[in-house]
């Protein structure tokens, strides 16, 4: 089981696109890393994203790009300022279930989702993440917490 963590990938401006969708390097940056996902075998049972214009798109690139059972789909709760505690506990038992998740979300809340579930404290940062990028989260067997177990990001430094 594994949960895949990632950063929707970078935005047009509003002014541009009043839904903010995503930009042509948001676009092959997402598509970049969601081959050299896939060229790792990387499978998702569930893709799950914000609703909003780039998450969806970002969420539909891994959907068909990596193996995924399903469409993905938008959920609420995983709004840039929603509750990461909140939404833990709504969707504990389907994060912590033997299946393979994706969620494609926005800063600040994919940042203190990961800070959370590592630490037990939203404010505790463990990860910066990148637009476009994925972070690999594993529970700890016997244990509440999680661990990071590795990331894939579209630039390093």
């Amino acid at each position: 089981m594994a949960l895949f963590l990632v950063q929707h990938g970078k935005n047009l401006p509003k002014d541009v696109d009043p839904e903010k969708g995503l930009s042509e390097d948001g676009i092959s940056d997402v598509k970049r890393i969601a081959n050299v996902a896939k060229e790792y075998g990387i499978q998702a049972s569930e893709i799950y994203h914000s609703g909003k214009t780039r998450a969806r798109q970002t969420a539909q690139i891994f959907a068909d790009t990596i193996y995924c059972q399903g469409e993905s789909r938008g959920i609420s709760g995983m709004n840039p300022l929603d509750d990461v505690v909140e939404f833990y506990s709504e969707f504990r038992n389907e994060l912590e279930s033997n299946k393979n998740i994706m969620l494609v979300g926005h800063l600040p809340f994919m940042e203190k989702l990961s800070a959370y579930l590592v630490t037990g404290s939203e404010e505790k940062p463990v990860f910066k993440f990148q637009n476009g990028g994925i972070v690999c989260l594993e529970k700890e067997p016997d244990k509440q917490s999680w661990i990071i177990k590795w990331a894939l990001m579209p630039t390093i430094g």
